[in-house]
This record gives C-alpha cells, sequence and structure tokens, in this order.
C-alpha cells in the first residue's frame, strides 16, 4: 500500500490503487494508477503536446500497471517514469511498452508521471531521478515487460468474450485476432471486460517477452516524438509557463558562497516602471514585478551591500592548493589488486604523472526557473526537474504545508547535464513566492544560473606505474583527490568515505594490470557547493587514465593503439570498439603537417566507447578537425537517439575541455556569460561520425558516455600534434599560459 503522503490529491489527481492491480515487474512493484487531470503535458496523437487536464475522467480505464492506461474510447496513455531533456526518453521508452504492448506510436499519448516515489522509484538510483545515463538500463526488462502484461491480459479478455483458448489469440496494431477464424476485437472494445480480470500475482514472471528478432520497433531508428513541438514553439518548458494574474521575479544572491546581506536601498528600484515588490531574504534580494524586464531592471537599480563572509578572501589557487596538499595522503582504497609495494619495489622503473581538472558550470539553454503559487489552503509548483518528488519534498518543507496539498506541474527541461537534479531553485521561488500574493515566476538571469551553480567538482589525481624492462604496467598506483558530491546529495550512497562516482573508472580498468591500489581522499572545496555534471566521475576517470596510458605507449615507445590492444584481454568489447575506431578512423593513414591524432577507449554506464580526435593547434587555438566514435551500448532501442546523443556529448565534451572552467576571485566566481563562458560555435563543430557496435547485451547509458571519451582523445592528439602533454583541463587556458608537461 502506498503511503498517503506519497501521493497527490485534490482537484488535479488522484491515484486508485486497487485489489488486484499490482504488477511486480523486474524486481519492482508496479501499482495500478488511475491519474485524473494531472495538467502535465503529455504528447497526443498526431505528435501535438497537449495538456492531460484535457483528458477525460479515467474511472473505468484499463489500468493494468503504473505505466499503461487505456480508455474506453481507445485512447492508449504511457506513462514517464522519466523526464524529458533533450535526451529522447519521450521516444525511446514508449518504444518499449508499445513493442509488446502491440501498438503503433501513432496511437498513444505520452505523459509525465506523477512524483511517487513507490510507484517511479529507479533502484539503480534509489529515487525517482532521471540522470545517471541510466534511463535505458532501468527501463530495458520493466517497461517491456509492463507493456507485455498489459497485452496478455487484453488477450485474455478476449478470449473470455470468445470462449476459447487464450493460446490461440494474439495481438497486432490495437487489436487482439483470434487466428483459427480471424475474428477481431480493438483494445477499445476490450477494456471494459479486461478490467474485471483478476491479475495473478506472478503475471511478471511468467509472461513473454519477443524474442528480439521479432522486434518492430526496437532497433530501428523512429523520429522523436517531441520534436515537432519543439521546432514549431508549442513545447511547454518551465520558462514557458503563464498563470493567469502571475508576477515575475528576479533575483540576486550573495556573490560569495556563505555571504548575506548587510544593507539595502531600494528606493530607485521601486521608481521603475512595473516594479512591484522588493523581498529580501537573508542572502537573497529579488525583485517582484509585472514582467521579468521590470524586474531586471529594477535589480540592476538595487543598491546592495553585502557581508562576504568567511570566504572573501578564497581564489582558485587556494582550492588548488588544497588538493595539492590533500592527494599525498593516504586515502580510502577503493580496490586493491595484488601486491603494489612488491610491484613497485621489484621493477625500479617508475613513470609518475598529476593531473587537474577545474569547476566545471553546466549552463543548459534554458536558465533555472521555477513558478510558484502559495497559498494558504496550498501550492503549486511548476518547473522543469530531474528529482520530482524531492522538488515536492522542498514544497512541504518550505509552505509547511502537507504533502497532498503541494502539486507539482513538471514540463519539458531545456537541458538538465545534472544541475536540475537540484532543487535550489524551487526552494528560492517558495522562499519569495511566500510574501507575494499571486502566482510567480522566478528566473535566474544567466549570471546567476552560472555564478549560483553547484559545479562540477575540481579534482588532482596522483598516478603512478611501475613498468617492466618492456615497458608495460605491473603496477599501478593511483590517488584521486576531490569533492563527494554523493555524500552531500545522497548520503546513504555514501559510504565508509568513500564516494564510488569519484572514483569511476579509476577503479575498474579494462586493462591488464596485475598490480592495483586505488585511493580516494575527499577534499571539500571551502564555501564552494558541487553537484553532478554530465558523467562525473566517469568523464574525470577517462580523462586521468586514457591520458596517463597515453604516456605509458611513448615510453614504451608504442603506437597507443597497439598499446592499448596488447593490455585489452580482459575487456573484449572495449578491445572491439577499439579496433573499430582506428579502422573507421584511418588510425595508419598520415596526417597534414602540424595535426595530431588522439585516441582513448572509455568503459562506464554500461558501454564501451572508443574515438578517435583529429586536431591541431596554430597561435596558441586548438582547432579539432574531425571526431570518429566507435559506440557498443548494448541493444540499441533508438539508433537516431544513439547517434545524436553521442554527437551532443562529443560537442559538450570539447567545449569544456577547451573552454570550460570555472575560476573563483576575491570569493567571487569570475565567469558569468556565454562570452566569457564559451560554448562551441558551428563553424569549430568538427566532422563526427558515430559507429555503432552490433551487441546482444542489455542496453547501457549512452548520454553521458559520449562526453567522458572525448577529452582524453583531444589531449592525447594534442600531443600528438606538438609534442607537448597537456595535464589539466581546461585545454585552452593551459595553452594560454604555456605550461605544458
Amino acid at each position: 500500500m502506498i503511503d498517503k503522503n506519497e501521493v497527490e490529491y485534490g482537484r488535479r489527481a488522484f491515484l486508485r490503487i486497487g485489489g488486484g492491480v499490482g504488477l511486480t515487474v523486474g524486481g519492482m512493484l508496479l501499482f495500478g494508477v488511475s491519474l485524473s487531470a494531472t495538467a502535465a503535458p503529455v504528447l497526443g496523437k498526431g505528435n501535438s503536446l497537449v495538456d492531460s487536464s484535457d483528458l477525460s475522467d479515467t474511472r473505468g480505464d484499463f489500468i493494468p500497471n503504473a505505466f499503461v492506461r487505456i480508455a474506453r474510447d481507445g485512447r492508449i496513455c504511457l506513462v514517464m517514469p522519466k523526464v524529458e531533456m533533450g535526451q529522447g526518453v519521450y521516444t525511446s521508452i514508449p518504444m518499449l511498452i508499445a513493442e509488446e504492448l502491440e501498438v503503433s506510436l501513432d496511437n498513444v499519448e505520452i505523459e509525465i508521471s506523477a512524483p511517487v516515489a513507490a510507484l517511479y522509484t529507479d533502484p539503480l538510483l534509489s529515487a525517482q531521478i532521471t540522470g545517471g545515463s541510466n534511463s535505458m538500463r532501468y527501463a530495458w526488462e520493466p517497461l517491456r515487460r509492463a507493456g507485455a502484461a498489459a497485452r496478455v491480459l487484453l488477450i485474455q479478455a478476449a478470449a473470455s468474450q470468445w470462449s476459447v483458448p487464450p493460446e490461440s489469440c494474439h495481438a497486432e496494431n490495437a487489436r487482439v485476432i483470434h487466428g483459427p477464424t480471424g475474428r477481431t476485437l480493438e483494445y477499445r472494445q476490450l477494456v471494459e471486460r479486461a478490467t474485471r480480470l483478476p491479475i495473478p500475482q506472478d503475471l511478471a514472471k511468467t509472461v513473454t517477452l519477443k524474442d528480439p528478432r521479432q522486434f518492430r520497433l526496437i532497433g530501428r531508428p523512429v523520429k522523436r516524438l517531441d520534436s515537432p513541438e519543439k521546432v514549431n514553439g508549442s513545447a511547454v518548458f518551465g520558462i514557458d509557463v503563464r498563470i493567469p494574474g502571475m508576477l515575475y521575479a528576479v533575483s540576486i544572491t550573495s556573490p560569495v558562497a556563505g555571504g548575506k546581506i548587510k544593507a539595502v536601498d531600494d528606493r530607485f528600484a521601486r521608481e521603475i516602471p512595473g516594479v512591484r515588490q522588493v523581498v529580501t531574504l537573508e542572502h537573497t534580494v529579488a525583485v517582484v514585478g509585472d514582467h521579468t524586464w521590470a524586474a531586471k531592471r529594477g535589480l540592476d537599480a538595487m543598491v546592495i551591500e553585502w557581508d562576504d563572509g568567511p570566504n572573501a578572501s578564497l581564489d582558485t589557487r587556494i582550492l588548488q592548493q588544497d588538493l595539492r596538499t590533500a592527494v599525498l595522503k593516504s586515502g580510502v582504497v577503493s580496490r586493491q589488486a595484488g601486491d603494489v609495494e612488491e610491484a613497485f619495489a621489484k621493477h625500479t622503473r617508475h613513470y609518475e604523472a598529476e593531473y587537474t581538472q577545474p569547476f566545471l558550470a553546466h549552463a543548459p539553454m534554458e536558465p533555472l526557473n521555477c513558478t510558484v503559487h502559495v497559498r494558504p489552503d496550498g501550492c503549486d509548483i511548476w518547473t522543469g526537474t530531474q528529482v520530482p518528488v524531492w522538488a515536492v519534498d522542498a514544497g512541504v518543507k518550505y509552505t509547511g504545508l502537507p504533502r497532498e496539498r503541494i502539486v507539482l506541474h513538471n514540463r519539458l527541461l531545456g537541458g538538465g547535464f545534472g544541475r536540475r537534479s537540484e532543487v535550489d531553485i524551487v526552494i528560492q521561488a517558495l522562499q519569495i513566492g511566500k510574501q507575494v500574493n499571486a502566482p510567480l515566476k522566478l528566473t535566474w538571469m544567466r549570471e546567476e544560473d552560472i555564478r549560483q551553480c553547484t559545479f562540477r567538482p575540481m579534482y588532482h589525481d596522483r598516478i603512478a606505474a611501475s613498468l617492466d624492462e618492456h615497458g608495460w604496467p605491473v603496477g599501478w598506483r593511483h590517488t584521486v583527490a576531490g569533492s563527494s558530491v554523493l555524500a552531500r546529495f545522497q548520503p546513504k550512497n555514501f559510504q565508509g568515505g568513500l564516494d564510488r562516482d569519484a572514483v569511476a573508472v579509476a577503479s575498474d580498468l579494462p586493462y591488464a594490470i596485475p598490480n592495483q591500489r586505488i585511493e580516494y581522499v575527499r577534499q571539500e572545496p571551502r564555501g564552494i557547493v558541487t553537484g553532478f555534471w554530465r558523467g562525473v566521475g566517469p568523464v574525470r576517470g577517462t580523462f586521468v587514465v586514457e591520458s596517463f596510458i597515453d604516456e605509458l605507449a611513448v615510453q614504451a615507445k608504442t603506437d597507443p593503439v597497439a598499446y592499448r590492444r596488447a593490455l585489452l584481454s580482459p575487456a573484449p568489447r572495449a578491445l572491439h570498439v577499439l579496433d573499430v575506431v582506428a579502422r573507421e578512423a584511418g588510425w595508419e593513414k598520415p596526417l597534414d603537417a602540424g595535426a595530431g591524432r588522439g585516441i582513448a577507449v572509455m568503459h562506464a554506464f554500461g558501454s564501451f566507447l572508443s574515438a578517435v580526435v583529429d586536431a591541431d593547434v596554430c597561435n596558441g587555438e586548438v582547432h579539432v578537425r574531425r571526431v570518429v566514435i566507435a559506440v557498443d551500448c548494448g541493444h540499441v532501442v533508438n539508433p537516431d537517439t544513439v547517434d545524436a546523443q553521442i554527437r551532443g556529448g562529443a560537442i559538450f565534451a570539447i567545449t569544456a575541455a577547451l573552454y570550460g572552467g570555472i575560476t573563483i576571485d576575491r570569493g567571487r566566481v569570475v565567469q558569468g556569460n556565454f562570452n566569457d563562458y564559451r560554448i562551441m560555435r558551428i563553424h569549430e563543430t568538427p566532422r563526427i561520425e558515430v559507429h555503432m557496435v552490433q551487441s546482444n547485451e542489455s542496453p547501457g547509458g549512452i548520454g553521458e558516455a559520449g562526453c567522458a571519451v572525448l577529452a582524453p582523445a583531444l589531449a592525447n592528439a594534442i600531443f600528438s600534434a606538438t609534442g607537448k602533454r597537456l595535464r589539466h583541463l581546461s585545454v585552452g587556458s593551459q595553452l594560454a599560459d604555456g605550461n605544458f608537461a
């Protein structure tokens, strides 16, 4: 039974948990759900965005589990447990359900799931979260089983009506067909009878999934269902929300972490036409107006005196020194294999290197925003969030209202990258909205969005290898020093002082190295809050490991591909993508004078990738000419989505490597907009080729995988072009400083 505190109630929604409608799927208990007018955006038939508040009453619908609802009029609604932020889940997840349910994607409506942890918790992430490149890994079997279970019950309903054995019937194109006679019944004609069927407790275990050879949707390129609305402008993101009587707010929070407001002079702000109100919190000032421009102008006119607090003298150099000191300490051991000390004592040829990585901001195209309407009897929240339950939690905490009075309207996300797994924008909107007698939209200007970001942590890695007489590694020591995102984000997953994400890849080398010790030293940056950023640990770890492997290949006077190939026997999938990318990129072909070619291999998120980058360096500027990527992500659901995610991840990663890097000066974030926190321009974007490797393995993650493999391949290409080794990201600042290894 579901705790009522995890369920939306009131005028917009109710959940009907009926006897016998539970279905255990893939180790999860999926309850039957009836959502009445949930006011969450859905994709309707004909691929038009509609609002589920327009849907008729769902009483009497066929609801076999938490993901499928079939109405008496034939409408088929698929409820999405993940949110769409550009990664394509509103197409790929429906493909899984529709494949087994035997319906066309043209005949379904897509609805965002309610914030109900009991129904939609991702067991791998321990919460109702979209992130970790986990959507397909989470959905692959459970959601196919959800569709298959619905299909089986519909077939049983038809067989019962015809008084024939269910084995003599099959489903096809939203109807059930009796094989011997050719009789048919559409799903809509079976709804009433299907709702009366008892659901066997072992249905999930006995239902038969399709043989992949029978797939008609999965594995084929399918156009994104949400693309038309995003092209014609009808798609509703959080920033597009309009509520009658709504006011608009712009805010500024102390530019120094931990700082407070000392004094505020708002006389000039109140003189700006359209300014309605000034709200002052402990660390934040907000101006409320008739529109965002009035609020922004009012904020610009504010005279604010800040008490910068204990972090007023903080700068990047201090934080870097903290990490340099930390990495010399003994850390928590995340992996111990063989006898590392003996390997280093026996083989006197040692090679060492240190790598550093800066803070990175997310900078999603849609700045953070949240609309709230806080009333004595309830609170509505409109936003785009990766963590819907936690957004409701914030509503409960900051309004004092019971959970059933908090209503979340989750919208499309204009980019997330981990930033929208935080609820700080929701909290601030609630704090301000409590003091405004109207619906209120809070928008962070780009500068506030970047400067108040939960940054990707800075890291410092110290790594050493003991080499035999031929240059092959027999011992490996690696210490990672950096912030623990898990310790703050999900403390229960931070055990014994070890952040498993921070040591990802580093603790699971694909290479045949017999003696290894990997350690983690937690070093939190003073006053800076860190967060997840499109593949935090694997991106960090792959850069270090693949850069160092390249350096060892040089020490061994061996071609980088050949060196990796000889060490990859424990990871045949990694070896295969290496071979594919080397062949497709023409690894052996000569380059123009001054150009370089680099390679890297990645294994994380259940996927294996290898990338080759061609680049040249001229007058301190890096020009990336060509990127070739081979990807084995297991069974591909939608090839178009995989291709798009790899390309987007490559651009995102190259941008971060070349232009990223947040710096702190006198406690303040220096960067603020795209003029000084650059994004790669169209004319700078290289030619990108994606080669998918056929695989029958279960799907791996892909949203962050392309991001992880690019930085080391780029750094290795720069070495190939210049003979200079880059051990710090961002590349651009290092080239400008001439700070080469």
